[in-house]
């Protein structure tokens, strides 16, 4: 399929037949370390160098999953939710000292889109991605979290002729719909699990 996204591991509009999550501990990534020629190799010894690839260091046995469908689409969403590195669109909270968690999404239609349309789709993946960030209502001192420093999404679909695919389409609803509520289970799971209220004062 094609694939669009800004992973670590074959970003930009790629065709791959898989996206893979690679967990690691912040220890792992020094400041020295050429994490993308690491990953590489990495990828390499295992044989999936043709996969699109996210880096996180949230627990990746704590990933969600969503399915919606609206008309003729159907829309797989499966995230990974680590708010340790939260922060407020249009500012930026000191986070020296602190772990690093990050929001991956990979989001799979059914239907066959142009390059215009996966753009189209990739913005209502983070529109509402950011939803449901916003909708755990994560105190921050700038404000409340929107997404964290080190998010990525990647969004899958045939090469087809489907031209739009806005939020009053079936494919933008069924797009949003999945991508808010595999990120609303994760972010919610995080909150009961990790949150110590950080950077809210607490």
């Amino acid at each position: 399929m094609q694939v669009l996204s800004w992973a670590v591991h074959r970003p930009g509009l790629v065709r791959a037949r898989r996206i893979l999550w690679r967990e690691v501990r912040n220890a792992d990534l020094s400041e020295e370390l050429d994490v993308e020629a690491w990953l590489a190799g990495e990828l390499a010894a295992r044989g999936a160098g043709d996969a699109v690839t996210f880096l996180t260091s949230r627990d990746i046995r704590a990933f969600t999953r969503a399915t919606a469908t609206a008309g003729a689409t159907e829309a797989q969403a499966v995230a990974t939710v680590g708010l340790s590195n939260a922060e407020r669109v249009g500012r930026r909270v000191d986070r020296t000292g602190h772990d690093w968690g990050t929001i991956n999404v990979a989001l799979r239609l059914n239907r066959s889109l142009t390059e215009a349309a996966l753009l189209e789709v990739m913005s209502i993946a983070v529109e509402a991605r950011t939803a449901a960030v916003m909708d755990v209502d994560m105190p921050l001192g700038p404000g409340r979290a929107t997404g964290t420093g080190t998010d990525c999404v990647a969004v899958a679909a045939f090469e087809g002729r489907e031209r739009y695919a806005g939020l009053h389409t079936d494919i933008g609803e069924a797009a949003g719909r999945a991508v808010y509520t595999a990120v609303l289970d994760g972010a919610r799971h995080w909150m009961a699990t990790q949150w110590r209220g950080l950077d809210a004062g607490a």
